[in-house]
C-alpha cells in the first residue's frame, strides 16, 4: 500500500506529480491511498509525497480536459476526491475518448464535482459584500464568505481585477484572501467574529437594491435559485427581501383590482383540425429547453474569456409564450451587477420607448446577444467596451436556443451587436432600419440600442433619434396588431 501525502486541500500539482509516478510504477488505484498533511495547508510550498516509486522510463498522455476538469474537482470537498481522480487517470490509459461517456459513473460524479465547484465560484462573485474599515485614504474593504468548496485561491484573481483600486480582505473559514493593489497574498482560516459589523455604504447599497428592483418581473422560485437563502445572512439587502415581495404582492391585487371592467374582445378562434393530423403535427414539433433550463446552464458558460471579469451571466427574461423578442449588444454595468437585462439607463429608455410604442415590455422576451459585461477598469469605474465577432459568435448558442423555445414572430435587435447575432452577419443600421426583414423564417426589425441615444450630446439629435426609434418600434407593433387581425 502506498500512501501519498498531499501539502493542502487544494494542492493540484502535488497530486498530479504523485499520480504520474503511481500510473508509471503501475501501481493500482485501490494500492494508494490519498492524505493531507496535518495542520494548516502550506498552499505555496512544494507539494509532498511519501516514499514515492523511482521515476522509471516511458510517458504518457490524457485530453486536456481532464487536466481542466481536475483542477476544479480537486477544489471540491467530497474527501474522496484524489482517489477518484487518480482511478479516472489509470482508466484514461486505456480508454483516452472515456471522457466523452456521460454515462459512466466516475466520469459523471467528476464532471458533477467540477460544476459544483464553478457554481460555487460564481455564487463568491455574486454574494461577496465589502464593508469599510477605516475612512479616506486609510480606508480597507472586508468581506465575510462561507463556501462550500475550496475555491478562494481560484475566485480571488477575479476581485482583484474587479476592485484593482482598492485595498480588500475576503475572510473565510477555510482561508482569507488579501489584495494590497499589487499581489493577493493567502492567510489562515479565521472565525466569523473577526469579519467587521455593517458600515455606513451598506444604507446606500440597499437603496440601489430596492430602486432596482422590479415587481413586474417578480419570479421568487427563480430569485431563491439564483440567490439560495444560506447567502441572505450574509447579505446587506437581505433585510429587504421580504418586503419587497409582500409589497409587489399588494401592488399586484391593486392592479388586479383596478383593472377595467371593459370584457376583451373574443378570440378568433381556429378551424377544428382533424384529431389525428393534429397528433401529427404535436409530434413533428421539436421539443425544446425551457428558458429556466437554459438560464440554469449559461450560468456556467466558459465559451469565450468575458466570464472571467463579469460578475456573473446576464440571461435573458420574459414569458417563454413572447411573440416579440428584443435582442440587445451586452449587460452593462447596472445589469452586471444586478443579473437583469435591460434595467440600467439604457432599459429605462426602452421602458418609455416601448410604452409610447404601444408594446407591453411585460409580454416581451428580453435578451442579449452576448450574455458577460465586457469592460476595462479605469479605477472605480467600468468603462463599456464592444464586444468582438469571436466573443459573439461564442454567445450565439445562447440566443438560437431561446430563438428556439420561445419561437417568436419578431425579432427586435437593437444595435449592430445585435443584429450581427441575429442575422449572422455584420449589418449596418440606418440602411436596414425602418422596414422588416424576413431571416430563417422570422421577421426581424434592425434598430438603434437605446444606449446609443444615451450618449447623443446634443438635446435637439436625441430627441429627433428617441423618435425615429419609438417609430421603429412602432413599426413592431404595427406589423404584431395586423398579423394577429389576420
Amino acid at each position: 500500500m502506498h500512501i501519498i501525502t498531499l501539502d493542502g486541500e487544494t494542492d493540484f500539482d502535488g497530486w498530479r506529480k504523485a499520480a504520474r509516478l503511481m500510473a508509471l510504477n503501475e501501481v493500482k488505484p485501490e494500492d494508494v491511498t490519498w492524505t493531507v498533511r496535518d495542520g494548516e495547508p502550506e498552499l505555496f510550498a512544494a507539494s509532498a509525497t511519501d516514499e514515492l516509486p523511482d521515476v522509471p522510463q516511458g510517458t504518457f498522455n490524457v485530453p486536456s480536459k481532464f487536466v481542466e476538469l481536475a483542477k476544479a474537482a480537486i477544489l471540491h470537498r467530497n474527501p474522496e476526491r484524489f482517489a477518484l481522480l487518480y482511478r479516472l487517470l489509470w482508466r484514461l490509459r486505456g480508454h483516452h475518448d472515456l471522457l466523452n461517456i456521460a454515462t459512466d459513473a466516475d466520469v459523471a460524479e467528476i464532471i458533477a464535482m467540477a460544476r459544483a465547484v464553478h457554481r460555487d465560484e460564481h455564487k463568491m462573485h455574486a454574494f461577496v459584500r465589502f464593508r469599510e474599515v477605516g475612512r479616506e485614504h486609510k480606508a480597507h474593504f472586508v468581506a465575510w464568505f462561507e463556501p462550500e468548496h475550496h475555491i478562494v485561491e481560484l475566485a480571488a484573481p477575479f476581485f482583484a481585477r474587479r476592485f484593482a483600486d482598492m485595498p480588500w480582505s475576503i475572510l473565510t473559514p477555510d482561508v482569507c484572501a488579501h489584495w494590497d493593489g499589487h499581489e493577493i497574498a493567502i492567510t489562515q482560516g479565521v472565525a466569523k467574529s473577526e469579519a467587521p459589523t455593517e458600515d455606513r455604504l451598506e444604507e446606500t447599497w440597499r437603496s440601489y437594491y430596492a430602486a432596482i428592483f422590479n415587481p413586474a418581473r417578480l419570479k421568487v422560485k427563480a430569485m431563491q435559485t439564483e440567490m439560495p437563502r444560506k447567502y441572505w445572512r450574509n447579505l446587506p439587502e437581505a433585510s429587504l427581501i421580504k418586503p419587497l415581495i409582500a409589497d409587489a404582492a399588494r401592488t399586484t391585487s391593486t392592479m388586479i383590482e383596478s383593472e377595467a371592467s371593459e370584457p376583451h374582445k373574443p378570440q378568433k378562434q381556429e378551424p377544428a383540425q382533424d384529431p389525428s393530423l393534429q397528433d401529427l403535427s404535436m409530434a413533428r414539433k421539436p421539443a425544446h429547453d425551457s428558458i429556466a433550463a437554459l438560464r440554469e446552464e449559461a450560468a456556467n458558460c466558459r465559451a469565450c474569456p468575458l466570464w472571467k471579469d463579469a460578475t456573473q451571466t446576464v440571461f435573458g427574461e420574459g414569458p417563454q409564450s413572447a411573440t416579440v423578442m428584443l435582442v440587445g449588444e451586452q449587460p452593462g454595468d447596472k445589469e452586471d451587477l444586478a443579473g437583469h437585462p435591460f434595467v440600467g439607463p439604457a432599459g429605462q429608455m426602452l421602458d418609455r420607448a416601448l410604452e409610447e410604442a404601444g408594446i407591453d415590455r411585460a409580454k416581451v422576451y428580453v435578451t442579449n446577444a452576448v450574455k458577460h459585461f465586457k469592460f476595462v477598469p479605469r479605477g472605480k469605474i467600468r468603462l463599456h467596451q464592444k464586444p468582438n465577432t469571436p466573443e459573439i459568435r461564442a454567445c450565439r448558442q445562447w440566443y438560437e436556443r431561446e430563438l428556439a423555445a420561445i419561437e417568436p414572430e419578431l425579432v427586435v435587435a437593437l444595435g449592430a451587436t445585435a443584429a450581427q447575432s441575429v442575422l449572422g452577419k455584420a449589418t449596418p443600421i440606418n440602411r436596414n432600419r425602418g422596414h422588416l426583414i424576413e431571416h430563417d423564417g422570422v421577421k426581424v426589425l434592425v434598430t438603434v440600442h437605446p444606449s446609443y441615444l444615451l450618449r447623443l450630446p446634443d438635446a435637439d439629435a436625441r430627441a429627433r433619434e428617441y423618435a425615429r426609434f419609438v417609430d421603429d418600434l412602432k413599426l413592431a407593433a404595427g406589423w404584431l396588431r395586423r398579423a394577429h387581425a389576420a
